[in-house]
């Protein structure tokens, strides 16, 4: 299923869509994507704005496993209608329970000041490894990534930066001309924000990661600039902290020219199952 397919909804009656059903392969996603459902919840609420605003920021919570053989219904609340700023609330709704609650605010084009940080260092993504060079993505499960191109920076490639506990640095892309569409390449980087970031908490603990019990709890987005899902984009991710069978994950997306596009937070649950002990360092 294509990127364009899983974000085009069914509209089922005012302020309520439906999201396609995706049926993984195997293995990893038994339960929904958290990108799938973000991507489509924030469609949802694109679909109840007018076209002079666009996403600004998104704010969501993953609270149920989704189920990937059902479809899902997305129910959005028009909480303000302003001028300049638009709010609005999505629930996305299976079996009769949410699994994904978001709120998204839109704003209209203004002028203000404007800086930001440099784009880190990275080895360009010509010659680098894609997905499948990481093990956990090593899964049938993932063919539905197969529309992108995703290359990972090894870690003996990366610059590391003073102060940072843990790094990692993904190229991607879509590989297909996708349509002139903003909202939808808006949409495209939602749904993609979610793959990669929350291993940015798991790369320095490779002997413990196949034990991890690993999910979303939150996530987090802010747009900046326009750019386009379908030209190179580097996703700068870290983790500050990792305690308490939790992580802290963050990632910055710039574009090639080095803008930065995206901002990213995300807490992701990395917990040992009840009774591990892991060895001793």
């Amino acid at each position: 299923m294509s990127i364009e397919q899983i974000l085009d909804l069914e509209q089922l009656e005012v302020n309520i869509y439906r999201g396609r059903v995706f049926s993984p392969d195997s293995g990893y996603f038994q339960r929904t994507f958290g990108g799938h459902v973000a991507g489509q919840s924030l469609v949802s609420a694109v679909r109840t704005v007018e076209p002079g605003h666009l996403v600004h920021s998104l704010h969501g919570y993953f609270i149920r496993p989704g189920d990937a053989t059902a479809p899902t219904v997305f129910l959005v609340e028009r909480l303000r209608d302003g001028g300049s700023f638009c709010t609005r609330r999505v629930n996305a709704v299976q079996h009769g329970e949410t699994i994904f609650s978001m709120s998204a605010s839109f704003q209209s084009d203004q002028e203000g000041i404007n800086h930001q940080d440099a784009m880190p260092s990275a080895p360009p993504p010509d010659g680098l490894p894609g997905l499948s060079s990481m093990k956990v993505f090593d899964d049938a499960g993932f063919r539905q990534f197969d529309e992108w191109d995703i290359r990972i920076v090894p870690q003996d490639r990366l610059q590391r930066r003073p102060g940072k506990a843990s790094q990692q640095q993904v190229w991607f892309r879509h590989r297909d001309p996708l349509p002139d569409d903003p909202v939808l390449h808006i949409c495209a980087l939602a749904y993609m924000s979610d793959l990669t970031l929350l291993g940015s908490a798991q790369v320095n603990h490779l002997d413990e990661r196949e034990h991890l019990q690993v999910a979303s709890l939150d996530h987090a987005m802010w747009f900046m600039r326009v750019f386009r899902a379908d030209e190179w984009l580097l996703y700068d991710q870290s983790s500050p902290s990792a305690c308490g069978g939790r992580s802290l994950c963050q990632g910055k997306i710039f574009n090639t020219s080095g803008e930065m596009v995206a901002a990213v937070m995300q807490e992701g649950l990395t917990r040992f199952p009840r009774g591990y002990q892991p060895a001793r360092r």
